[in-house]
């Protein structure tokens, strides 16, 4: 069956995408297509000898005894992807192969010369290039020589030296493109696994850049007031008050880096516009065209409907909303359009939120603008180019000499061109052959025939390479149906004029076929294609057994072609879909890391700045305590180098009593009364990190509310889960009264985090202001 005309790519984890059964389903098919194609060549040759004038019983066995084992090497040892090629055990069995296949000549001549074609294929298989090469010469120059000495005419030894040539390249080709299917997709997991390497690498260098020297720094700071605090007061201060602006200074690099590293999703921030827009009794639709897109573009359109959503909600008497995501004519469109109340001119707030991102999509070569239409609605559009390609991830394997999309692609592109021109070389020579007479004579007496055939031949040919056996080429598209007739018109046209002598390539369009038509229809026109040149050849006076040969010809060349162009756009279709896979590991790590950073960071520093600023006033009245405080900015600082280390290694398991003794230590230190109740026995140590990570960020959000003054942490056990609540008396943003928590959709990039943390273990996140004015923040996870 044909290939799809792309290979869809899905953003899944690097654990499911290994299910991905086209390599197996193309196995399958190239298997079937290298067995037809192989079997058939060689039954050519064992009719010619069974189908000889006084060949009796005993030849005819000895014939089928030379044929069967040389073709059983090649199907069941050379042409199985799972054979190790380059082994001594190989070159034994190709030495045995090229043993049998020069055998029968010493019975039957050059009858079976299609065996060591099989042999010279192999040799490119086993060998480097240049010794394979070398040993293909040598046994294509033998097979030339039985030829040449055993046909009758020179004419025949041409045709069949050409067909020889042609053959054994098939050999090597379909059989290394099979190989090299199954060598992409075991490969795939690997190129994820080097690529996610890389990037843990880059993150490593961006965190010691970043944080190495701050926290370097403060650490030493906070050895030094240490020191100070029984010399100098008025220098100790002076550098608590520079520890806490690095702490600040820092904290904020954190945030900004882990924005940076964060990939925003598209479907996931429309459905945040549903949530917010319905809230504020909004009618919202949304119609999300799915457009292959790389990482920056996808997150900038993201950012850009988060904007605009925002924006939204600041406009008065908004009733009705659409967001739509389009493409067309190579170019994405996001529009956002509402009734809300006109205005003249874009609004100063909105124009300033809008700034930023207008930057970026103007730097990918987009444009954005906001205003009112024709309609009086209110209208934002963005719209950015879409790439040929989705950008490949740099990554070192790809860019390694020996990369196959370097080499390889150059030496199956210019092999292919050379099979396909002996292809039409062969009919050019069976043309001269249908004449009568010898080359000169040919060319000298029937002139307009010779010219006549090798133009349109020449036409087949350059139309092929040019376009059919290009791997880039969309198949099922107007243009290809359109070649593909004016191929059918090349190929049977010539039938009127030329008559008997009628030498074309139906092969060409009955392979051809299967890969511009669907399956029906071009099963159809292959069988259609070879039942009529069998019916064209009969017509003028070919026997039966010569309407057999035509048919099983075009059946095996047919299958050839479409093999060979097939497997190479498959070849390249799956080497693109190793870099989208490492690339969607890469993007996978990048969330990783920046959920990390901002978690296991974020209250770290949060705390050294308070207690930096907590220790500056109380170092007058109570040094002691001002020297314990200093001390427990030591530990901070010291752990937060450790969780740079940790997130730059890999996944950190943090302790849920460590978490909830740090969470009560801070909470303290700034005027917090805090409850605890702590019962986690016997939870997994993945739900204890979940949960000393909402723990922390939690306990982060309280120290930014201005008027905390009491703090309930709970970890209790529920029926076959856990929950954690958080519960504290401070004012949250403002934000009014409701009657019970609300399903956190959307928020900050702590609360989106903890968020997506939890949904990851099958809980749920909920987050609001009760009706007793207190804010609670509940975590209910699976056990």
């Amino acid at each position: 069956m044909p290939v799809p005309e792309q290979l869809a790519v899905t953003a899944e984890p690097l654990g499911t995408a290994g299910i991905d059964r086209r390599p197996r389903r193309a196995l399958f098919l190239a298997g079937l297509i290298i067995t037809v194609v192989f079997v058939n060549s060689c039954l050519f040759g064992l009719l010619a000898v069974l189908l000889r004038p006084g060949v009796d019983f005993w030849h005819g066995l000895l014939a089928v005894l030379y044929v069967g084992p040389v073709l059983a090497i090649q199907l069941l040892f050379f042409s199985r992807p799972a054979v190790r090629l380059d082994t001594k055990l190989a070159k034994g069995m190709l030495v045995v192969q090229a043993c049998l296949a020069y055998l029968p000549t010493l019975h039957f001549e050059a009858a079976l010369s299609s065996l060591t074609t099989l042999a010279a294929g192999s040799a490119l298989l086993i060998f480097r290039p240049r010794t394979g090469w070398t040993v293909f010469t040598v046994f294509m120059a033998s097979t030339t020589w039985i030829l040449w000495t055993y046909d009758d005419t020179w004419l025949g030894a041409v045709f069949d030296s050409i067909s020889a040539f042609f053959y054994a390249l098939v050999v090597y080709l379909l059989t290394w493109l099979a190989r090299l299917v199954t060598e992409l997709h075991q490969a795939r997991t690997e190129l994820a696994r080097r690529a996610v390497a890389e990037q843990r690498l880059a993150f490593a260098r961006d965190l010691h850049d970043l944080l190495g020297l701050s926290l370097s720094a403060i650490a030493l700071k906070g050895e030094l007031v240490h020191r100070l605090l029984r010399k100098s007061l008025d220098r100790a201060r002076e550098e608590l008050a520079e520890i806490t602006g690095i702490a600040q200074r820092t904290l904020s690099d954190v945030r900004s880096v882990a924005r940076g590293y964060r990939e925003l999703s598209l479907d996931k921030e429309s459905r945040t516009a549903i949530s917010l827009l319905s809230a504020s009794n909004v009618a919202v639709r949304v119609d999300l065209e799915q457009v292959e897109l790389p990482v920056k573009l996808r997150t900038l359109l993201a950012k850009v409907l988060r904007e605009g959503v925002t924006n939204v909600l600041r406009y008065t008497g908004v009733e009705h909303c659409e967001i739509t995501v389009r493409e067309s004519e190579g170019r994405v469109t996001l529009e956002i359009v509402h009734d809300g109340t006109a205005h003249e001119d874009v609004p100063e707030e909105t124009a300033e939120s809008l700034r930023a991102v207008t930057g970026e999509v103007s730097g990918h070569g987009g444009t954005l603008g906001a205003g009112p239409d024709a309609a009086g609605r209110w209208r934002l559009r963005a719209e950015l180019p879409v790439p040929d390609q989705v950008e490949p991830t740099e990554t070192a394997l790809a860019q390694e000499p020996g990369h196959w999309s370097r080499i390889e692609a150059r030496n199956v592109q210019w092999t292919l061109t050379v099979v396909f021109i002996l292809f039409g070389l062969s009919a050019l020579t069976r043309a001269f052959m249908l004449t009568g007479h010898d080359f000169w004579t040919a060319l000298t007496e029937d002139t307009w025939y010779v010219v006549f055939t090798v133009g349109y031949l020449t036409a087949l040919i350059t139309l092929q390479l040019s376009y059919f056996a290009r791997p880039n080429v969309r198949l099922r598209s107007r243009q290809s149906y359109a070649l593909l007739f004016v191929q059918a018109c090349l190929i049977f046209l010539p039938l009127i004029p030329l008559g008997s002598t009628w030498v074309s390539l139906p092969s060409l369009f009955a392979g051809t076929a299967l890969l511009v038509l669907p399956p029906l229809a071009g099963w159809t026109a292959f069988a259609a294609t070879a039942v009529g040149v069998v019916l064209i050849r009969i017509e003028y006076g070919t026997d039966f057994l010569g309407g057999f040969y035509s048919f099983a010809s075009i059946l095996n060349t047919g299958l050839m072609v479409f093999g060979l162009i097939w497997l190479i756009r498959l070849v390249t279709e799956l080497g693109e879909t190793r870099k989208r896979l490492a690339e969607v590991a890469v993007a996978e790590e990048r969330l990783r890391f920046a959920r990390d950073l901002h978690d296991l960071l974020g209250m770290s520093l949060s705390a050294i700045a308070l207690k930096s600023e907590l220790t500056s006033r109380i170092m007058d009245i109570d040094t002691k305590r001002a020297s314990d405080e200093l001390l427990e900015i030591l530990g901070l600082t010291r752990q937060a180098l450790t969780d740079v280390r940790s997130v730059a290694s890999g996944y950190r398991e943090l302790s849920l009593d460590q978490e909830s003794r740090s969470a009560q230590a801070v909470l303290v230190a700034a005027d917090v009364q805090v409850r605890l109740e702590i019962e986690h026995e016997d939870l997994p140590s993945t739900v204890r990190t979940v949960l000393a990570v909402v723990l922390r960020e939690g306990v982060t959000n309280v120290l930014r509310h201005s008027k905390v003054e009491r703090c309930e942490i709970a970890v209790r056990r529920i029926g076959d889960g856990v929950s954690l609540d958080i519960v504290n008396d401070g004012v949250e943003n403002g934000r009014p009264k409701t009657e019970k928590p609300v399903r956190v959709e959307a928020a900050g990039s702590g609360i989106t985090n903890m968020s997506d943390r939890v949904a990851g273990l099958g809980g749920e996140l909920t987050a609001g202001v009760e009706a007793d004015g207190r804010f609670r923040l509940r975590a209910v996870v699976p056990v």
